[in-house]
């Protein structure tokens, strides 16, 4: 029989830092919420609220398009 482990509760971290928007020019804070594949990492995942995911997900798109970012890695 499993025991179910104490899991600490995800927190938006963009909310915590108080961040008024997502910069589509900061890649390293961007880098984080990708794999190393390229793909976008989800809320489930990485635990940023709905509002600042869609953010994120669109500051990602944006840094991709200009060449900051890669659409994927091999």
């Amino acid at each position: 029989m499993q025991q179910k482990r104490f899991q600490r509760r995800k927190f938006c971290r963009f909310c915590a830092d108080k961040v008024p928007f997502i910069d589509y020019k900061d890649t390293k804070t961007l880098r984080n919420y990708m794999t190393e594949r390229g793909k976008v990492l989800s809320r489930k995942m990485t635990g940023t609220c709905p509002t600042h995911q869609r953010e994120l997900t669109g500051a990602i798109k944006r840094a991709r398009t200009i060449a900051l970012l890669p659409f994927m890695e091999r």
